[in-house]
């Protein structure tokens, strides 16, 4: 009689936004002894390719194999297909499952603070969901339902940390103190939950290096050489004592999974330095004449609260607006873009964001008073957008604003895009503000906007892995993060996955 495969748990950590250049170079010097371990029993890569795009949207990716050309999510507020309104965007909301789902009932699971994934469902095990991840959209959640009590009573009052842009030194020291402590016990509620059973996966994501990397980037090192060499030691080890009490965290974890485990650590997304160019989007644009100006009665219908904010200072009005709930800030926002824009002579226009500029053609048959043509127009708007915006130099270097250029049609295929934006134009990395960019035709100019910090993400991530079914060794190079998902159902001795576009990565099973 055969005997069934011996299973394995598997074990998934998350460092989120884990910048793989500071992961190789703390391991590598012992700050990181997980993450060392893992290198030097097993295999490592580099995340890379058309997923990683964006930010937003990669742990959807990460956790569930679906492509970002299939899931649409790419930005925090996006455009409403079929119209000109935005409104904000989360993980939760797509009909996506997290791989975990594909198991069933034939599996005990241990999922913990993973980002942008859906509500928990009942299933074997446990899942606590937006408890201490970088950014809680929603309120937390768990099955059973009780396990946030559960987890009130271990951890204590939930701690949201949010960053800070502009912050004294002061600010900073109790944001990292704060993090770090939250490191603390989460680790402490990560051992007390993984008492009470044995799990076949286990997938824990740690925010805190997220948060503080943004809000302590300005110390780093690593980053900004002896311009951070003016703060205390205490901010510029920052950023690398949250990695490290991470790796210890870490550490904890696996010793409750038991030597044969299969091990992954992973990272979204990497870090780099860059400041907002939430106004130069806009205002290449409408400087170049792809976005009209407003007529008069699209004017007035902004109405007298808009009208009225627009005779406030900004520095007032950025104040001022923080004060107002969530809510109505995005409907501002929302109604600001929809009515300042004269859409029937508009051929291209920007949805508003930070660092990465999202740029969409006025397409016919695609939005509501669409004026390019399907087809060769298509295309020859495209071709315009991608010349003007090769030609900005920003005069601080003398050298392209924009770094990158991409299609949504060449990163994933098929025709224009339903959800995701025509163009992704990511801005030059730079540590200083691009006030000013120039084009042969215009001069571009923006203001800090309120959400003035200096760092956002690179299009690289992280994983390592070990384990008894893990045979892979070395130095893997690039890796799709479409080939994790098939990677750790194969390792669950799950059921191939068709209709995911990825497959188990045959670098990291040694096949």
């Amino acid at each position: 009689m055969n005997e069934p495969p011996k299973k394995y748990p598997l074990v998934i950590l998350g460092f989120d936004a884990g910048d793989p250049r500071l992961l190789w170079k703390w391991a590598e010097d012992g700050t990181l002894p997980v993450v060392r371990d893992l290198l030097q029993r097993g295999c490592w890569g580099c995340t890379a390719g058309p997923e990683l795009i964006s930010e937003h949207g990669m742990w959807v990716t990460l956790t569930s194999g679906v492509s970002r050309g299939r899931h649409g999510y790419y930005y925090h507020r996006q455009l409403v297909p079929g119209t000109y309104r935005l409104a904000p965007a989360r993980g939760r909301d797509l009909e996506v499952d997290p791989l975990w789902r594909r198991l069933g009932d034939r599996a005990e699971v241990a999922v913990i603070d993973v980002p942008d994934i859906a509500a928990p469902h009942p299933q074997p095990g446990i899942q606590l969901s937006e408890w201490a991840t970088h950014y809680p959209y929603f309120p937390p959640s768990a099955h059973p339902p009780t396990l946030v009590d559960r987890a009130r009573r271990v951890f204590g009052p939930q701690m949201v940390i949010h960053e800070k842009p502009v912050s004294s030194q002061q600010d900073d020291r109790v944001i990292f103190e704060r993090l770090r402590t939250r490191i603390e016990k989460k680790a402490a509620l990560c051992s007390r939950l993984l008492e009470e059973g044995e799990f076949d996966l286990i997938y824990i994501v740690f925010g805190e290096c997220h948060t503080g990397g943004h809000q302590l980037w300005k110390y780093l090192p690593e980053a900004h050489g002896p311009r951070a060499a003016s703060a205390s030691s205490e901010l510029t080890e920052g950023i690398r004592r949250l990695y490290q009490a991470t790796d210890e965290a870490m550490g904890g974890i696996l010793r409750q999974a038991g030597d044969e485990a299969n091990v992954f650590v992973i990272s979204s997304v990497g870090m780099k330095s860059q400041y907002p160019a939430a106004g130069l989007g806009e205002a290449f644009c409408r400087q170049l004449g792809y976005q009209a100006e407003p007529s008069a009665s699209n004017a007035r219908a902004l109405g007298p609260m808009a009208l009225l904010r627009r005779g406030v200072p900004r520095g007032l009005r950025d104040w001022s607006s923080r004060l107002l709930p969530r809510a109505t800030q995005e409907r501002w926002i929302s109604d600001k873009f929809e009515l300042g824009t004269d859409w029937d002579r508009t051929v291209a226009f920007c949805i508003p964001s930070y660092y990465t500029s999202f740029l969409r053609v006025n397409l016919q048959g695609r939005e509501p008073r669409g004026i390019v043509r399907p087809g060769a127009d298509y295309e020859g708007v495209l071709d315009r957008l991608e010349h003007d915006l090769q030609l900005l130099i920003d005069p601080v270097t003398s050298k392209p604003a924009v770094q990158y250029l991409a299609r949504s049609t060449d990163l994933f295929g098929g025709g224009p895009p339903e959800t995701l934006p025509d163009l992704f134009a990511e801005w030059a990395e730079a540590d200083h503000f691009m006030e000013r960019v120039v084009h042969p035709r215009a001069e571009l100019r923006q203001r800090p906007c309120e959400f003035h910090r200096d760092s956002d993400h690179s299009r690289r991530g992280f994983v390592a892995a070990a384990g008894p079914l893990i045979r892979g060794r070395g130095d893997l190079g690039e890796l799709s993060p479409l080939d994790l998902a098939p990677t750790f159902l194969r390792l669950l001795n799950a059921a191939p996955a068709p209709d995911l576009p990825g497959r188990p990565h045959p670098g990291i099973l040694g096949e």
